[in-house]
């Protein structure tokens, strides 16, 4: 049973603007995710505390920061179980949001949990650096998120080609981001871009670990060499 009060105290800590039928999808979808999870791998986050620091708040990070304007378009960039874009679809159910995975199994548990919550949403199955080539979503989106596991060079590449000019790139990493900021300063370079810095994105009442956000400005357009071959950018990075 998911803990809602854990839930509500946390995003209004977070300064992030909630309803009851907002709660409400948070703890279905919760049902959802233990639902599959009984039978593919979704998440190693199976305590529903965690879960709520770890994925939810986590998640909506950009809200508190005031970094999604409204009915603002929106691609989450190897999505996995739908963090960060399911736990920001269900806070701004305005947001014109695009799920991105490899995995088709992951992409099916989220049209069936889009279905079941009532939310609207387009999912995509495919690799970033082959959907970034597709028309329909080159350099078409306002922002561009991003939770996965890889090095700021890496995900500048995997995500700033889908950013239109005047948008911004936000990919979640830990404290030690400030060692990789050279690399990705250069590789935003060569994407068409601009690291903005960090920003601080605690969960409340967790000082155990700590994300934060890179952003990166779109400045210009990506060159049509970006990205390489699906791979490539983990392989060699640009920087």
């Amino acid at each position: 049973m998911m803990n809602t009060e854990r839930l509500t105290n946390g995003l209004t800590a977070m300064g992030v603007p909630f309803d009851q039928q907002a709660v409400e999808r948070f703890a279905a979808f919760h049902a959802i995710l233990d639902e599959y999870n009984a039978r593919m791998d979704l998440t190693a986050v199976l305590d529903e505390d965690e879960r709520i620091d770890r994925h939810d708040l986590d998640s909506v990070a950009p809200l508190a920061q005031g970094l999604l304007a409204p009915d603002a378009r929106v691609i989450d960039v190897g999505t996995g179980a739908g963090f960060p874009g399911m736990p920001l679809l269900i806070l701004r159910p305005d947001l014109k949001l695009t799920f991105l995975d490899a995995l088709q199994k992951r992409i099916a548990f989220l049209n069936d949990a889009l279905a079941r919550l009532g939310l609207s949403a387009q999912t995509l199955h495919a690799r970033a650096e082959d959907a970034a080539r597709m028309e329909a979503h080159r350099e078409r989106y306002d922002a561009a998120v991003s939770r996965a596991v890889a090095s700021s060079a890496v995900l500048e590449e995997l995500t700033l080609p889908f950013v239109r000019t005047g948008g911004v790139a936000i990919a979640w990493k830990g404290p030690g981001v400030q060692d990789e900021l050279t690399a990705a300063r250069r590789a935003a370079f060569v994407l068409g871009g601009t690291v903005r810095g960090v920003v601080s994105a605690p969960v409340p009442g967790r000082d155990d670990w700590q994300h934060v956000l890179l952003l990166t400005d779109k400045t210009g357009k990506t060159p049509k060499a970006y990205p390489r071959k699906a791979g490539t950018p983990n392989k060699k990075p640009l920087a």
